[in-house]
């Protein structure tokens, strides 16, 4: 009989917070708020790919160093790499 109160206490204050939320919702400026903190809160927790990108730090972006010569090695080995798989498949 325990377990039947609580559901039953349980349900009932799901009733009360849907109505409440349904009186707090029934003004225009509240909806309007509402949806606002619901952007806010998405945008917080789940960002778009272009607020993503700007946060990354591009140290090098574009700009080569002709001394750095195991970045030259990798873009060296990773433009034969193309090319290799091309003759690969055309022999």
């Amino acid at each position: 009989m325990n377990t039947t109160y609580r559901g039953n206490r349980y349900n009932w204050m799901l009733v009360g917070l849907g109505a409440s939320l349904a009186v707090w919702l029934s003004s225009k400026p509240n909806r309007i708020k509402t949806k606002s903190m619901m952007k806010d809160a998405k945008r917080k927790f789940m960002p778009s790919n272009i607020e993503r990108s700007k946060a990354l730090p591009v140290e090098k972006g574009g700009v080569p160093d002709p001394y750095d010569t195991d970045d030259n090695k990798m873009v060296d080995e990773g433009s034969q790499y193309s090319v290799n798989y091309y003759n690969e498949r055309k022999q």
